[in-house]
């Protein structure tokens, strides 16, 4: 009898001579960039994100479309609000649901208004109410501080989101520290609002061990766009003081989480996800493993692999491989709504 694995990989997706020419030439520019400007710690996080919005830094300036409305939502905290970017689908119709996006940036970097171009995609292409959150970011605001905003984002539009925006919430997704919010809010979401289901949760290139002791974050020795170091600043900064193990709870690290206990109950079920990496990504370790758990606990999990794409590499306008990825993320988004965009 032939004995077959239990577990299959499509090992043809991890070979580095199955990169496109494009990839590799992005993998290659995006290297020199990294090792040409400086670290955000050597000349302040202010002139860092000053450089960034004035289109001085490593990534293009973010597009603002007026299109895009600008928004808040109640906080936990008294007296403060979360702001919040809105796209509504160019052609007036009816929202056919809500999708929550979280950015990416170490939880660091980054703005929700930096999104524009990706939520007017979701939006137009799958007919949705695509709204960006704006988390606290670190060093100025630590860990539990861009979870709780996320959260209660989140929560907020289990709520209000059918009488706010005519439709309820259906997706949460994002990248790097965005793909983490996701998940975070995600299953905290299954305590919280047991009653809700969720569409799908996207989750691109997603950071889901803090405690980076993953082999693929120590063997990429290459800079590309992230490296250990780099994300050791961003977790000196997102959870100062905090020893390995404590990065470990499954409170900061949703990769620790016990999903079969989180869906013991007949009536829950873990939401579908779309994971997807690229083979050069520090984090190609995070979304294998997380992929597997969420199967084991019985969730529907697709992971898409593309070889010799970078971190952040769906985020790359005309990058054959971007285009690639993100026409799996609204074909994902409209196979879990039924077609109905």
């Amino acid at each position: 009898m032939l004995i077959t694995s239990d577990i299959t990989l499509d090992v043809s997706k991890f070979r580095p001579e199955n990169a496109t020419e494009p990839t590799k030439k992005a993998a290659a520019h995006l290297e020199g960039i990294t090792k040409k400007w400086p670290r955000w710690w050597e000349i302040g996080i202010d002139k860092y994100r000053e450089m960034r919005e004035l289109g001085q830094a490593p990534l293009s300036k973010a597009i603002h479309l007026p299109e895009a409305l600008d928004g808040t939502v109640p906080s936990r905290d008294a007296g403060r609000e979360i702001p919040i970017r809105i796209y509504k689908p160019d052609n007036g119709q009816p929202s056919s649901g809500v999708f929550l996006h979280f950015h990416g940036g170490g939880f660091v970097l980054g703005t929700h208004k930096d999104s524009d171009s990706i939520l007017r995609e979701y939006a137009n292409e799958c007919q949705l109410t695509a709204i960006s959150m704006g988390y606290r970011p670190a060093p100025d605001h630590y860990y539990p501080a861009a979870p709780n905003d996320a959260i209660d984002t989140a929560e907020y539009m289990v709520g209000h989101a059918e009488g706010v925006y005519g439709a309820p919430l259906r997706f949460l997704g994002g990248e790097s520290a965005g793909g983490y919010l996701s998940a975070v809010s995600g299953l905290q979401l299954m305590r919280s609002r047991p009653f809700h289901s969720l569409s799908g949760l996207v989750l691109s290139y997603g950071s889901f061990d803090l405690a980076f002791g993953l082999p693929m974050v120590t063997a990429l020795a290459k800079p590309l766009v992230i490296d250990l170091e780099i994300m050791e600043r961003f977790m000196s900064a997102y959870v100062p003081g905090m020893s390995t193990a404590e990065r470990r709870n499954l409170c900061v690290s949703p990769l620790y989480e016990n999903l079969p206990a989180l869906v013991a109950s007949p009536t829950e079920s873990l939401p579908p996800a779309l994971f997807l990496c690229g083979t050069e990504d520090p984090l190609l370790d995070d979304t294998i493993l997380m992929t597997s758990k969420w199967r084991i606990a019985g969730g529907e999990a697709i992971v898409k692999i593309y070889p010799g794409a970078v971190h952040g590499f769906t985020l790359l306008p005309g990058l054959p491989v971007a285009e690639e990825a993100n026409a799996v993320i609204l074909e994902f988004m409209r196979e879990k709504m039924g077609g109905s965009a």
